[in-house]
């Protein structure tokens, strides 16, 4: 098994390492938000309130770290139908949940690198440590990588039972879901129907604990279990249904229809 995985893992890492594209992919989008909301916040530390830095600066590098994982299934995949590798990957003996292992791993290599260049320019540039967010930090950031994945999945099914008409999925879904978890703003700003929508998401978990953690240096450890707890729902949910759109692909034959696309 993982043999296999590994050099599923390899072939996805040795396309980084000659695509300027890819590479970009991980550290100029992260680092054009945080200088963007860096020079905002600190406008407004000045106008408003000096906490605002912190909770806006935490949450651009929080958010990335979701965005990283879930971009890193779906990305890894369409570009095997983009490049009409698709069957070969599915006729070779590789088991679903290898792939999604081996693009999972990607995922984790994606975000930490982009947190790492983030974390130490915030800190260079604004003075913002990210680990005042203290021992809850590994755990919140887990949760987010492991929301990434559950999304990653469910839109990977969409994607392969719809083709490439959907694939503004990859990009569009993250900032769907963006709105309701209360990344740049607390829960309760929201309207009320809203908030209890919020709550469903693991997202708002651990966006919430953060800024708890920033503002009291304490750990609400009931809200990370939330976060967990949820997050063990969804990827529950997001492989089912990977799972039971792939054999309905494969059913129908869409998967030589992809190879073709």
């Amino acid at each position: 098994m993982w043999l296999r995985v590994s050099a599923l893992l390899l072939r996805y890492l040795y396309l980084y390492r000659r695509s300027p594209a890819r590479i970009m992919g991980i550290v100029f989008w992260p680092v054009m938000d945080l200088l963007v909301w860096g020079f905002l916040t600190s406008y407004l530390q000045r106008m408003v309130l000096p906490d605002l830095v912190l909770f806006l600066l935490g949450a651009v590098i929080f958010w990335d770290v979701f965005y990283s994982s879930q971009q890193a299934i779906t990305l890894s995949i369409t570009e095997e139908i983009w490049v009409r590798n698709i069957l070969n990957i599915f006729v070779a003996p590789v088991r679903v949940g290898e792939l999604l292992l081996a693009t999972s791993i990607v995922g984790v290599l994606r975000a930490g690198a982009s947190t790492l260049v983030l974390s130490v320019l915030a800190y260079l540039l604004y003075a913002f440590n990210l680990l005042a967010v203290g021992l809850a930090l590994v755990p919140f950031l887990f949760a987010l990588l492991l929301f990434g994945w559950a999304m990653g999945m469910f839109t990977m099914a969409l994607i392969l039972r719809f083709g490439q008409a959907a694939e503004a999925l990859i990009w569009g879904i993250p900032f769907l879901i963006q709105p309701l978890s209360a990344v740049f703003y607390p829960v309760s700003v929201l309207p009320g129907w809203l908030q209890a929508v919020s709550r469903v998401l693991p997202s708002t978990h651990v966006f919430e604990g953060m800024r708890t953690a920033l503002r009291s240096g304490t750990v609400e450890w009931q809200t990370l279990a939330a976060a967990i707890g949820l997050n063990a729902l969804y990827l529950a949910a997001g492989a089912a249904f990977f799972a039971w759109m792939l054999s309905r692909v494969r059913e129908k034959g869409y998967l030589s229809r992809l190879g073709m696309e």
